[in-house]
């Protein structure tokens, strides 16, 4: 009998935490880049004396769905997204090397290139790129960035750096609470020179809003199954109470 209830009880409690999880992708249908976050049931037995034949489950994140968000044209000169798989390589304050797809940048008062949450974009050669004030963007497919003065002739180009791509393994990233992702053993991604950018445009959230409210009325009625498989194992033992007293 209580095979049943551990069962059922840690179903029940890690079905919700699933709901959590489709819920927090549901709340990001409409950010940039966002990448929704997967995850599943498993059975782990239960060590100990006494409970060898004992298990229970557990809700277990299996990674997120790296699939491409739909594009959308901005005509902005500081949005890019990535041409299919790629990454762009930012900067947290404590120094870790992180990655995005959210290509909407901008520029600090002091001229530092900047997501739109305020990290630092990493320069491929190390370092960060900055920006000489009074300049037009522009940003090529390969991540150069290059600057015009307002008040320059249009062909007087700088280049002041180049945005740092890379492109790990899938299965070599995890993503963080942030959203962001980074390297599973710590350490920093090399640059790769083929990942493309498209200048002027914004990546979407991958987010499938019908699979997710789908996800989410699937998961509301496993966890009515599992309630009432709660309330028939108590009706069980009640019942086999009974009949013991009945035999006494």
């Amino acid at each position: 009998m209580d095979r049943l209830i551990y069962t059922s009880m840690t179903g029940a409690n890690h079905t919700l935490n699933q709901q959590a999880t489709v819920a927090h992708n549901l709340a990001n249908a409409s950010t940039t880049g966002f990448r929704s976050e997967t995850n599943a049931f498993r059975a782990v037995p239960i060590f100990g004396d006494g409970l060898p034949t004992r298990a229970f489950v557990v809700d277990t994140t299996t990674g997120a769905d790296f699939a491409s968000g739909p594009l959308e044209t901005t005509g902005r000169d500081l949005d890019v997204a990535v041409r299919g798989s790629g990454w762009i390589t930012v900067q947290l304050d404590n120094g870790e090397e992180a990655y995005t797809r959210n290509g909407s940048l901008q520029v600090s008062p002091n001229g530092l290139l900047l997501t739109h949450n305020g990290l630092k974009v990493k320069g491929a050669t190390g370092g960060f790129i900055t920006v000489p004030p009074d300049s037009r963007i522009t940003i090529g497919v390969d991540g150069t960035v290059s600057t015009v003065p307002l008040n320059a002739l249009p062909n007087t180009v700088a280049t002041v750096g180049r945005i740092k791509l890379v492109d790990p393994a899938e299965g070599d990233l995890v993503k963080g609470n942030d959203g962001l992702f980074r390297l599973k053993d710590g350490k920093e991604a090399p640059t790769e020179a083929r990942v493309r950018l498209i200048d002027g445009t914004l990546e979407g959230s991958n987010v499938n809003v019908v699979n997710e409210m789908v996800s989410m009325i699937a998961l509301a009625r496993q966890f009515d199954m599992q309630m009432k498989m709660l309330d028939n194992a108590e009706k069980n033992a009640q019942q086999a109470s009974q009949i013991m007293l009945v035999r006494v």
